[in-house]
């Protein structure tokens, strides 16, 4: 996958750069980029800087939005995949080499449709990596409805089984030294789903499994950029993120067996003056319930095979509950479908994998919906705290966990047992 590079500065050596990933980004790259520039000649005056759009030969012209945007004297650099290749992992691949063959020792990586990105965003992201730091995630405010995959899937699993508390370990925004990119390009688990959505979870559980100095930088403003509700069809992404923790499972199931309670992590800056509105996200609780219920009558079959004694009984008493605004059930339950989902993946040909992780859509979707319906008049303080005892009710249902995963397929003649 030979990449197509731009580089109209002959730039052969960099000390820090900002990484934008990007896909027909055409109508929003040129602010990130022109606030990454301010931001390098503020707070990295006389570093040797560089800013790479690493793209997937978008054909909206983001190519030519971004080598056309203003940046002063801050050099760029377009680096797509070849015509064809998709997939926000490949442009991070050819980001880690890219790093390693200028030799930078920081990188900060921000998303192209981003609308509240500041300069302090470049120093929070970077300067943790410039030091003594191997990998930043972010920690900023979003609404209590937005990044619903972090908040019910990727956070709780990166703590109970890293042990280690990072807010946003799917947040899209980045630092990480040129060790860890190293690190990464050495790494043995790479397939088609890290390549695509399963790219940023895939690189904190690594930084994390591999023992890297990890840190959370807090940003100041909310993130703001295209949100999306969490009843729309995520299903690829989903897919992709879900099959990469559970890949990471099978791989560092000697490191996630041992790691006990988890820790908070150090936190880069501080949240004084911080504006606390974030733009709201609509969720559409109707389509979450139907989903429930259709993959009730699409996949229980397959659900019976999944799902201990337990949560099939769980999952009954779900199946009873009679409206969408009533739909509330405890996290211990969420926190057991999941460890059951994540055993039967091990235990499953690859073949047969892609339809496991379509049937748990709708497990999602009910866990969301019932999220929205306990925090409807949460404020975003008070949800957050409902998600912080959510996170621990993983970590209190571990035991079960590693007790399904050490005897699966041994039990009453089920496939999972």
């Amino acid at each position: 996958m030979k990449p197509i590079v731009k580089n109209p500065d002959n730039i052969h050596h960099a000390d820090l750069i900002v990484g934008i990933p990007s896909y027909q980004e055409a109508d929003s790259i040129a602010y990130p980029t022109q606030v990454a520039a301010e931001g390098l000649r503020e707070y990295f005056p006389g570093v040797r800087s560089v800013i790479i759009n690493v793209d997937n030969h978008s054909p909206d012209g983001t190519e030519d939005v971004f080598m056309n945007t203003d940046t002063g004297d801050i050099p760029k650099i377009y680096i797509s995949t070849p015509d064809g290749v998709k997939g926000k992992g490949n442009n991070f691949y050819n980001l880690f080499r890219a790093t390693a063959e200028l030799g930078a020792r920081g990188v900060a990586v921000v998303d192209a449709d981003l609308k509240s990105i500041t300069p302090k965003w470049i120093q929070a992201l970077a300067e943790p990596v410039m030091g003594r730091y191997d990998y930043v995630c972010p920690l900023y405010v979003r609404h209590k409805y937005d990044g619903t995959i972090t908040n019910h899937i990727a956070y709780p699993m990166i703590r109970t089984l890293g042990g280690i508390r990072v807010r946003q370990p799917i947040g899209g925004d980045f630092g990480f030294s040129g060790r860890v990119a190293a690190a990464y390009l050495a790494e043995k688990l790479w397939n088609d789903k890290t390549a695509h959505f399963g790219i940023d979870i895939w690189m904190t559980s690594i930084a994390v499994a591999r023992r890297f100095n990890v840190c959370q930088a807090f940003l100041g403003t909310p993130k703001i950029h295209r949100p999306k509700d969490p009843a729309a069809d995520l299903s690829a992404m989903f897919n992709q993120v879900v099959s990469t923790i559970f890949d990471l499972m099978i791989d560092f199931e000697y490191l996630w067996k041992a790691a006990r309670e988890s820790r908070p992590s150090a936190i880069y800056g501080f949240g004084l003056g911080m504006d606390q509105q974030a733009p709201a996200v609509h969720v559409s609780t109707d389509k979450l319930f139907a989903s429930f219920h259709a993959g009730a009558e699409k996949y229980g079959d397959l659900w019976r095979e999944v799902l201990s004694d337990q949560s099939w009984n769980d999952l009954e008493e779900l199946l009873a509950i009679g409206g969408e605004n009533d739909f509330i059930y405890h996290s211990d339950v969420w926190a057991r479908i999941f460890f059951d989902y994540a055993v039967a993946y091990k235990v499953m040909e690859p073949s047969e994998r892609e339809g496991l992780m379509e049937s748990l859509i709708p497990f999602y979707h009910s866990r969301v919906l019932s999220f929205v319906n306990k925090t409807i008049d949460h404020d975003a303080r008070q949800a957050e705290e409902y998600l912080e005892q959510i996170q621990r009710v993983f970590e209190q249902e571990k035991p079960y966990l590693i007790k399904r995963w050490d005897t699966a397929g041994d039990g009453n003649g089920r496939m999972f047992g």
